[in-house]
C-alpha cells in the first residue's frame, strides 16, 4: 500500500510531466482492458453453455452505461496499443530514447486522430438504437449494476484462493520466499520478450476486431433480425432469423472458408494471446505494489488462475461452437426478457 501511495503522490507532485503520466496511463488502460476482457471472454462463451444469460449479458451492454464504457474502452485500447509499440521502440532502439518525449505526445495525437472517425462510426449505431422510430428496450441500471456484481464475486473467490495457496505454500516451505523478478532471470526475460512479441501481434488483431465489431456493426446489430453477422456469409449460414445475439455468434463462428472456420480461428489466436499478454501485465502491477512477499506470490497465484479460466472456458466455448438449440433457447429468452 505504502508503494502505491508513493506512485500516486509522486505522479501528482510531476504536476504532468509528461513520461510519468504516459507511464500511469498506460498501466490504467491496460487495467481497464483487462477487467473488461474477464467479462467479455465469460459472456462470449454462454453463448454455447448457457444462451439466455448470453442474451442477458447482451442487453446489459446495450444499455446507456456500457455504452459510455464502450467509447471508454475503445480509447484504452487504441492509446494502450499505440503506447506499446512506442516501448517496444525504445526497447529495441534504446540510442532513440532521447525522442521519447516527442513519441508520447505522437502517441496522444495519433490515437486521438484514429479515435475521431471511430467514435463517429460508433456514435451512428448508437444514436439509430435510441433515437430511432423503433423504442429501444433497456434495462434499468441497478439491474445493470447487479447482473456484474456475480463478476466481483468471482474475481474475489479467485483472490482469496489465492492468497491461500500463497500462506499454505509459506507454512509448508518455512518462510515466505520472494517471488520477485530477478534480472537477469531466464523465465522473467522470456515474459519480456513475449509481452514485446505478443503486442505487436495482438495489435492487427485486436483492431481487426474493434473495427468489426465497434465500428462496422455494434453490440446494438448483435440483436438485429434478419440481419448479417459482420464477416459471415450470408449464403453459408444465412441471416439472424430470431434477432438474438447467440445466432449472432453461431453466425460468425459457423462461416468456413475453404472448410476452415476463419473467425474461431482468428478468435482463438486473439484469446489466447491478449489472456497472456493481459494477465502478465497485470502481474507486473499486482506484484509492483505488494506489501510482502506471500501476498506477492498470491498476486502471481490470481494472475494465473484468472488467464487458465478464461483460457480453458474460451477454448471451450470455440470448440464446441453454438448449436441450433442454443439458438432456440436465447429466442426464447429474448422473448421472456422483452415481455
Amino acid at each position: 500500500m505504502t508503494s502505491l501511495v508513493l506512485t500516486v503522490t509522486e505522479t501528482l507532485r510531476y504536476r504532468g510531466e509528461l513520461g510519468q503520466w504516459s507511464w500511469v496511463l498506460h498501466r490504467v488502460t491496460g487495467l481497464g482492458v483487462v477487467f473488461f476482457l474477464v467479462l467479455h471472454v465469460i459472456d462470449t462463451s454462454w453463448a454455447v453453455f448457457y444462451p439466455g444469460e448470453y442474451v442477458r449479458a447482451i442487453a446489459e451492454y446495450q444499455s446507456p452505461l456500457f455504452t459510455i464504457g464502450e467509447f471508454a474502452l475503445v480509447a484504452a485500447v487504441v492509446y494502450h496499443a499505440l503506447n506499446g509499440f512506442r516501448i517496444i521502440l525504445f526497447d529495441y532502439k534504446p540510442e532513440w530514447w532521447r525522442y521519447q518525449g516527442r513519441a508520447a505526445v505522437a502517441v496522444l495525437a495519433a490515437s486521438v486522430l484514429i479515435l475521431i472517425p471511430v467514435f463517429i462510426g460508433m456514435f451512428g449505431h448508437v444514436q439509430e438504437f435510441y433515437f430511432g422510430e423503433t423504442p429501444p428496450t433497456v434495462l434499468p441500471l441497478l439491474d445493470v449494476i447487479g447482473g456484474q456484481l456475480r463478476f466481483f464475486a468471482g474475481m474475489a473467490i479467485a483472490l482469496v484462493a489465492a492468497l491461500l495457496l500463497s500462506a499454505v505454500y509459506s507454512a509448508i516451505s518455512g518462510h515466505p520466499k520472494e517471488t520477485r523478478r530477478l534480472k537477469g532471470s531466464g523465465v522473467e526475460t522470456f515474459w519480456w520478450s513475449f509481452m514485446r512479441i505478443s503486442g505487436l501481434l495482438i495489435i492487427p488483431l485486436v483492431f481487426g476486431h474493434l473495427a468489426m465489431m465497434h465500428v462496422l456493426q455494434g453490440v446494438f446489430d448483435i440483436t438485429l433480425q434478419n440481419g448479417v453477422a459482420v464477416g459471415a456469409v450470408p449464403a453459408v449460414v444465412g441471416v439472424n432469423e430470431t434477432g438474438t445475439s447467440v445466432e449472432f455468434v453461431a453466425d460468425r463462428w459457423n462461416t468456413l472458408v475453404a472448410g476452415v472456420a476463419v473467425w474461431r480461428l482468428y478468435d482463438a489466436g486473439m484469446l489466447a494471446l491478449v489472456v497472456l499478454h493481459g494477465f502478465n501485465g497485470l502481474r507486473y502491477v499486482l506484484t509492483d505494489y505488494a506489501p510482502n512477499p506471500t501476498v506477492q506470490r498470491a498476486m502471481v497465484y490470481f494472475c494465473i488462475i484468472g488467464a487458465v479460466v478464461l483460457i480453458v472456458l474460451g477454448g471451450a466455448a470455440l470448440l464446441v461452437g453454438v448449436n441450433d438449440q442454443a439458438v432456440a433457447l436465447a429466442a426464447q429468452a429474448a422473448e421472456n426478457l422483452h415481455q
